[in-house]
């Protein structure tokens, strides 16, 4: 069977919403707190557990060069999950719609550097892929009992082959 080619594309809210949300800072801000000195930008992420707590964790990742491979996708049944960069590494994000309990078609969308995202309850994602560098990011899921990941691998895998600068 052939390779599937997937280009990347900007991340944006609008053409993201489907999937989760932006977590960045391309807007006004809400308020401006701590005697004038920061911009709080609130709510930014629609977290969802179906039982559990929100926890953070860091993920240390390997960086991902294109080509890159798509084999395998996964999704989070009993909760959201954000991934928030710390250092200022842009990452590939790989989502596609649930078609009767498979993936459906993928798309593919790169983030600018600053840029996260909050993947919606039962989102199929690929993993976590910094694009040309390591990076490091915190990573807000759900903490609970039970099995909260369902893999799917991929019979024909999709290449990602190019993406905007």
């Amino acid at each position: 069977m052939t390779d599937r080619i997937l280009t990347a594309a900007p991340l944006t809210a609008e053409a993201f919403h489907p999937f989760g949300d932006v977590i960045d800072t391309q807007r006004t801000p809400d308020k401006i707190i701590n005697q004038g000195m920061c911009d709080r930008y609130t709510d930014l992420a629609k977290l969802d557990f179906s039982d559990g707590r929100a926890g953070i964790s860091l993920f240390d990742a390997k960086a991902r060069h294109l080509p890159y491979s798509v084999d395998l996708l996964e999704r989070h049944p009993d909760g959201s999950q954000a991934f928030i960069p710390i250092t200022p590494t842009r990452f590939l994000v790989i989502v596609a719609p649930d078609a009767g309990g498979v993936p459906g078609a993928a798309q593919a969308f790169l983030t600018d550097p600053g840029q996260g995202v909050n993947l919606h309850r039962g989102v199929w994602h690929g993993v976590l892929a910094p694009f040309e560098a390591p990076g490091l990011f915190a990573v807000i899921d759900r903490i609970g009992s039970g099995a909260n990941l369902e893999e799917h691998p991929l019979d024909r895998p999709y290449i990602v082959t190019a993406a905007p600068a």
